[in-house]
């Protein structure tokens, strides 16, 4: 069977393993062939190809980004981008399709297996917003690269009494912000989930000054929102990618200067950006993406198309792709409860809203 491989959206550490196990177990134990397309849904529009064997994949594990290179296009923006698509595929002779992206490269394959092509999914985000799995890969590395950073921060801010927000990525979902938070310690946790109060913020770093506490971490997810006075997310600019997605970030600069004015406590701001999603894979998420791999060149063989691999109860099992799109998977009330737990009652409301 000839199966290609596409990677979609933003790069993510741990693509490289997918491409590598499914590449490895398909030619090892299917005889497969494979075929990569290039930049995402572009390569497969423009017939942007590279060959996929044995030796296209050696000594890829640890590295970062994705040999196939991404983009956040849309066939389905385009005129006749979808038979595009198909007719590429069966120009290169393809018998399949392993897509490996977020919801806005799923949602693609979806559209295409509703048309009729063999395609599985594989999902990809450092967000962990995907619904229907567990966990994703590139959020691990993500967090652990978050983590990190607040460590670092702690130590300045404690030097100068500052205030620090940290800004981290997470559009329409918390993840990254609330596992970050909690593991390095932040005082404030901000999530898009929960608009917030900055006066409550402000009255909970003021308590901590009262308390012999001079300064303060505040985590904040790109998409958080102000409760009153904005009627969303803060935006880098009026313009949105093809998937209708604007660009986001500033908050942590909009924020400060908010706290600094209600606190009168210097604030400083630092926006880890694309940091979160670059260099090695950590070795839960090489192991992860290694699993999702192997599992979605054994659904190609097993005619499981129109389908995600999906981590379930540590299982790797397959959900539909309509499944999978359906809705973001925001942070639940048991990962808010884990923030509240580790704070005095008087700060909870303070914490993700």
């Amino acid at each position: 069977m000839k199966i290609g491989i596409l990677t979609g959206g933003g790069d993510c550490p741990g693509l490289n393993a997918v491409i590598r196990a499914a590449v490895r177990k398909g030619t090892f134990h299917y005889e497969d062939q494979f075929i990569g397309f290039l930049e995402g849904w572009r390569g497969l529009m423009e017939n942007k190809t590279m060959p996929l064997d044995l030796q296209a994949v050696a000594g890829i594990l640890p590295r970062g980004g994705t040999i196939l290179r991404t983009s956040r296009t849309n066939p389905a923006k385009k005129p006749d981008g979808l038979d595009t698509c198909i007719a590429t595929l069966k120009k290169n002779g393809a018998d399949a399709l392993i897509a490996i992206g977020g919801d806005d490269t799923l949602s693609v394959a979806t559209k295409l297996f509703d048309k009729g092509v063999r395609v599985v999914g594989v999902p990809k985000t450092i967000d962990n917003d995907l619904a229907g799995t567990d966990f994703t890969f590139g959020f691990d590395t993500a967090v652990n690269v978050v983590t990190e950073a607040i460590d670092r921060v702690h130590t300045t801010a404690e030097a100068h009494n500052r205030v620090m927000v940290v800004e981290v990525m997470g559009r329409d979902a918390g993840w990254i912000a609330i596992y970050s938070g909690i593991a390095g310690g932040a005082d404030v946790i901000l999530i898009p989930e929960q608009p917030f109060d900055v006066d409550t913020v402000a009255a909970k770093i003021r308590r901590r000054h009262e308390r012999g506490r001079y300064f303060s971490i505040v985590v904040v997810a790109e998409g958080a929102k102000f409760a009153a006075g904005k009627n969303g997310p803060v935006l880098q600019g009026g313009e949105k990618d093809e998937f209708g997605h604007a660009r986001l970030g500033g908050i942590a600069n909009t924020l400060a200067q908010e706290l600094e004015r209600r606190t009168g406590f210097e604030t400083r701001t630092v926006v880890l950006g694309h940091i979160q999603r670059g260099g090695s894979p950590t070795a839960f998420d090489r192991v992860l993406a290694t699993r999702y791999g192997l599992g979605a060149v054994d659904m190609v063989h097993r005619g499981e198309f129109g389908k995600m691999a999906a981590l379930r109860a540590n299982k790797i099992i397959s959900i539909p792709l309509a499944e999978a799109t359906a809705k973001n998977r925001t942070v639940d009330q048991e990962m808010m409860n884990a923030a509240f737990g580790i704070l005095e009652d008087e700060e909870k409301e303070a914490v993700a809203g």
